[in-house]
């Protein structure tokens, strides 16, 4: 599957997602080129990205921080230090 993303940095947030077929290649890539002439237009610095994954499930978990907010990444992430700690 291919996915599109439309994040707005500055403030964490997911803005836009949708979802495409991997056949529909050429659609999300233009999809993606409209979004970002908009973008353009309107003075909005977000972040606009095409992933591939197997799954949105998949997608979720490789790419967290679209989808996560910031207090629970840093949960997260301090989690994980505390289990090297302990190693």
């Amino acid at each position: 599957m291919i996915f599109l993303i439309e994040y707005n940095r500055p403030e964490g947030k997911l803005v836009s997602f949708r979802r495409f077929e991997s056949s529909e290649r050429r659609a999300a890539q233009d999809a993606k080129l409209e979004l970002e002439l908009e973008l353009h237009r309107r003075g909005a610095e977000h972040e606009v990205v095409i992933l591939e994954a197997d799954s949105e499930e998949e997608l979720r978990q490789g790419y967290r921080r679209y989808f996560e907010d910031l207090p629970t990444l840093l949960r997260s992430a301090i989690g994980q230090l505390k289990a090297l700690e302990t190693r």
